[in-house]
């Protein structure tokens, strides 16, 4: 609570004291001249509630004098007839004195309330701007701004470790082992009481909030990390699982043609129908082998996109040829107004060559179509196979890495695969 300036103080004590003076001659008529002393005690409460105890105490000892001057006999002299008008003055500047001093004592304790409650609210603000952000670094900024908008301070800024000042008073702020983790920078030359109240009462609250958002940020950081080590545990099981039962196939194909190449009692079309076996199972084994190599470089982050302008209708035919040549019932249909997609061709390929292969392995031999369409501004692909379909149960979890669904030959619902640019 700031005191008005004294001027004005000055100007509203002379103007109290002299409405006073002047409201006490109408009543004079219902009391006696003495007893009207206390017309003077409004003034100097007012007075001393907002400039303070010096100038309540002045306004006083400018009242009694009027009162004196004006009121008690002789009037228009500063000497009392009698002695009965002394005490009566004495007992009126005694009060006054105590009334002054009271609305000192009250005003005192109302701008420490005040302070306290700033305080508070300041303590408020800044817990609220540093615990509830995702970061502690970015909510630092923050917080800043807010204390030097509630200290009314030109800057001030907060850096995590230890910072040289340089041309900026530098505060620092410590954890309870007294490691310092963070320095307050405000600007040189504020009041001392300013600087007082920061290093008393602002220094002390941000330590332990900035302490605490520190912790904060470590529990998270280590959850993160625990989780990722705990998905990347189960992805790694799930491939196991998944790369056994497709690596065995192949390998057992080719193994079991390498032991029938060996008879004496087979024929020539037998053997040469064999080694096409081996051959195929061959390339189908690199091919996943290639997908396991792509997959790595996928989670490594190794595998950067390289995107250009490219034409949907290409992707998808080169999707088709690097299918087995049984799937020669894949029919792909692109729009005339479909326009050129930026994206990379290398991984588009191949997400469709997994899609339509999907969808072809799943059909039991019945057509699979694929349709690109134009749609406002994307490019819509559908797939669409007569396969058995998903359930409604295991739809939430198409898109988790090696989960198979079940493969129940009673579902005959068709089922569709999209995708957007």
């Amino acid at each position: 609570l700031g005191r008005p300036p004294l001027w004005l103080g000055l100007i509203c004590a002379a103007a109290a004291v002299a409405v006073a003076t002047a409201a006490i001659y109408p009543l004079k008529s219902i009391a006696p001249a003495v007893a009207l002393s206390v017309v003077y005690l409004p003034a100097v409460l007012l007075v001393s509630a907002y400039w303070g105890l010096l100038l309540g105490l002045l306004t006083s000892l400018a009242s009694a004098a009027s009162f004196n001057f004006f009121h008690i006999p002789p009037v228009g002299r500063f000497t009392i007839s009698d002695s009965r008008n002394w005490v009566a003055l004495g007992a009126f500047v005694l009060v006054a004195a105590v009334v002054s001093t009271m609305a000192e004592l009250a005003r005192s304790r109302a701008v420490e309330a005040e302070r306290r409650r700033g305080e508070a609210d300041l303590a408020a603000g800044l817990a609220r701007e540093l615990l509830r952000g995702a970061n502690t670094r970015m909510a630092l900024g923050t917080t800043a701004r807010g204390m030097s908008e509630a200290l009314h301070i030109p800057s001030a800024a907060i850096e995590l470790g230890e910072i040289d000042g340089r041309d900026r008073l530098a505060l620092p702020l410590r954890n309870a082992d007294g490691e310092q983790i963070a320095t307050l920078l405000v600007a040189r030359g504020l009041p001392p009481e300013t600087v007082q109240r920061l290093e008393g009462q602002v220094v002390p609250a941000l330590e332990a909030l900035v302490a605490i958002a520190l912790r904060r940020d470590a529990i998270q950081a280590e959850a993160v990390e625990t989780d990722a080590l705990r998905r990347s545990d189960e992805l790694k099981t799930a491939l196991l699982r998944s790369v056994s039962h497709d690596l065995r196939t192949p390998v057992t194909a080719i193994v079991t043609a390498g032991h029938a190449l060996a008879a004496r009692s087979i024929t020539d079309d037998e053997r040469r129908e064999l080694s096409a076996a081996v051959v195929d199972e061959g390339g189908r084994l690199a091919a996943l082998i290639d997908k396991l190599l792509d997959l790595s470089r996928l989670q490594s982050g190794r595998a950067e996109s390289q995107p250009d302008w490219i034409s949907i209708e290409e992707v998808l035919l080169a999707a088709r040829e690097a299918l087995p040549a049984s799937a020669a019932e894949l029919r792909v249909a692109v729009d005339q107004d479909v326009p050129p997609v930026r994206a990379d061709a290398a991984q588009l390929v191949q997400a469709f060559r997994n899609l339509l292969e999907n969808a072809w392995r799943y059909s039991n031999g019945r057509p699979v179509s694929v349709l690109a369409r134009r749609a406002a501004e994307h490019v819509v692909v559908r797939i669409v196979d007569q396969g058995p379909g998903i359930s409604q149960l295991e739809q939430e979890r198409i898109f988790e890495p090696f989960y198979r669904g079940s493969r129940s030959e009673e579902r005959r619902v068709g089922k569709e695969c999209r995708s957007r640019w």
